[in-house]
């Protein structure tokens, strides 16, 4: 029988734990050794360079898990680049998916109204990398791109259709149908590239003015529902298991029906409690296999040691 091996963890001086250099092997296991914004060694499968070298040449593809269990199999399934909600109040969730996949890239999404002016953009920026992003993704404008890029921190915008922002384009339908609306998202691609995003997220617009804008802009295009013509493909982890009941969004395509399969996981819990009630109530549980034994003579010695009840069971 093998002997568990227990793993020390390597301390520093002062008690802190050590960030001890990426092994010079990782790219065997087909990572790149690097550094985050944040000081911390790390093997990553992708670094931005490589991934504005791919531009062009493949499609990736990209997802955003919920939970750490959604994380860690989305790395070991070879998902390219993953993006992941975060709050700078809140920052559990986050770490605790950053942990999940630690070797995966991965972005983090700042939402709309967590941040007010450009230097509140750069510090939520500088939290996310020093927790472990290799970027951030925002809603905000060019003043906002522009102060968090000159930072030094890999910044992804949206265009397209941004729900938050979506009563200022008619609400939540695609965007880009007409030539105004195609100029119009074009342009603002261009502006967030003059302000130094490295990336942008098009989401719902025709599958064919993406194409065609990708091959227009240095920047890498991430395509939710603007059809293969980016650079990444992009779709939420719950459309993909097929979390939730429908309608699912048309963009989607569900690969595993997990609501069904927890539904049924729901009516065995719901079966599992009926049933015991059901047991305790006619006397089945507990049954002789589940209950202590009182020794011989043990209760006899209890009642002559504590006497008659002082309370009857029995109504007056």
């Amino acid at each position: 029988m093998k002997q568990l091996q227990q793993k020390t963890e390597i301390m520093n001086p002062d008690g802190t734990p050590s960030n001890p250099l990426p092994p010079k092997d990782a790219h065997k296991r087909g990572l790149h050794r690097t550094m985050t914004l944040g000081g911390t060694y790390a093997t990553r499968n992708y670094t931005i360079k490589h991934l504005q070298d791919l531009k062009g040449k493949t499609v990736l593809t990209e997802t955003m898990p919920f939970t750490m269990s959604e994380a860690a199999a989305a790395e070991e399934a070879g998902i390219d680049t993953l993006k992941v909600k975060f709050d700078p109040a809140n920052p559990a969730s986050a770490i605790a998916i950053r942990k999940a996949a630690p070797h995966t890239f991965m972005t983090f999404c700042i939402g709309l109204t967590k941040i007010a002016t450009p230097a509140e953009a750069v510090r939520a920026g500088y939290d996310a990398m020093d927790i472990g992003a290799d970027g951030i993704m925002c809603q905000w404008g060019p003043e906002f791109i522009r102060a968090v890029s000159n930072a030094g921190i890999p910044v992804q915008a949206h265009a397209g259709l941004v729900p938050r922002l979506s009563t200022w384009t008619g609400g939540l339908k695609a965007v880009g149908k007409t030539v105004e609306e195609a100029l119009w998202v074009y342009k603002q691609i261009q502006t967030f590239e003059v302000a130094g995003a490295w990336a942008v997220e098009v989401e719902v617009v025709p599958a064919e003015l993406l194409a065609q804008i990708s091959r227009r802009t240095r920047l890498v295009t991430s395509s939710i529902g603007a059809g293969s013509g980016g650079d990444i493909q992009f779709m939420f982890a719950e459309d993909i298991l097929g979390n939730h009941a429908p309608p699912y969004p048309r963009h989607t395509r569900q690969y595993r029906n997990l609501f069904k399969m927890e539904q049924a996981i729901q009516e065995e819990r719901v079966g599992g409690f009926r049933d015991y009630i059901a047991d305790v109530k006619s006397g089945r549980f507990p049954g002789p296999e589940h209950i202590v034994k009182a020794p011989d003579g043990l209760i006899d010695q209890f009642l002559d040691a504590v006497g008659s009840p002082s309370v009857s069971s029995q109504d007056p």
